[in-house]
């Protein structure tokens, strides 16, 4: 029988696989059970060799990762929580010596609470790739990051993709962001952010329900996502519960 964690996990890299085919300088490859995926843009986490499987396969993860970092200035290797001291091991011989824990909350999509007002969703529209600069500039602005950070990620035809749906929170100017990906069952709820002058609003909330709320039209059974520090409180009030914990390597 399939477990939440095990789905959960199976979706996201579905969504994240996709992702990477539609990105500008998307590039993946598989070994085994061991997979790479690099978008070029600079978050670790979106330049990555993974095996996600309860026992990865060390040779094909190790030759993966050579390939991954090779080509990725900021990447990481991610395994589910558990694995041995080789998988340290191997992480270490590609410089890759910080460890950290990635959640993953997901949810049946019966088990969504919806509370944002109508006018909090009257904020957030579709936004297409023709606005894949603006929306790249409000998403760092967002995340108080470099927009350099995100680069490529958000450009081309992402936004104009049949699976992916991108989202702006427009209050007289843009100023939050939203991203949803659905697989065959799942919605997938990425990029949400909100610039600091426009929080404590409800449009984080209003983002994210718009993302889950198109996903249900298109017949998401399941809802997931990797939160961060800060909104994990608001992703646990509409229902979202700890699924799993990921490790992640990186460099120091």
């Amino acid at each position: 029988m399939t477990s939440t964690a095990d789905r959960m996990t199976a979706a996201y890299f579905d969504a994240f696989e996709a992702l990477v085919a539609v990105t500008p300088k998307g590039w993946h490859t598989e070994r085994g059970t061991a997979r790479g995926s690099l978008t070029h843009c600079g978050v670790p986490l979106l330049n990555v060799a993974y095996d996600m499987t309860p026992e990865p396969d060390l040779g094909s993860l190790d030759e993966v990762a050579t390939e991954v970092g090779r080509q990725g200035a900021r990447w990481s290797i991610m395994v589910r929580r558990g694995v041995g001291d080789e998988v340290v091991d191997l992480a270490a011989r590609h410089g890759l010596v910080e460890r950290q824990e990635v959640p993953i909350l997901g949810c049946a999509v019966d088990d969504l609470v919806f509370r944002a007002s109508a006018a909090q969703r009257e904020l957030v529209h579709h936004v297409g790739a023709a606005r894949s600069d603006l929306y790249t500039e409000i998403l760092a602005q967002g995340f108080e990051t470099p927009e350099s950070v995100f680069g490529p990620l958000m450009g081309g035809g992402v936004l104009d993709a049949a699976s992916m749906t991108g989202y702006l929170a427009d209050d007289g100017q843009p100023v939050g962001t939203g991203f949803g990906i659905r697989t065959p069952d799942a919605i997938g709820v990425y990029n949400i952010a909100v610039v600091p002058s426009a929080r404590g609003r409800g449009l984080g909330r209003a983002l994210t329900e718009a993302a889950l709320r198109d996903g249900v039209a298109a017949g998401a059974r399941w809802a997931f996502l990797l939160p961060s520090v800060m909104g994990q409180p608001l992703y646990e009030s509409m229902g979202f519960r700890l699924v799993d914990n990921w490790t992640m390597f990186t460099a120091r």
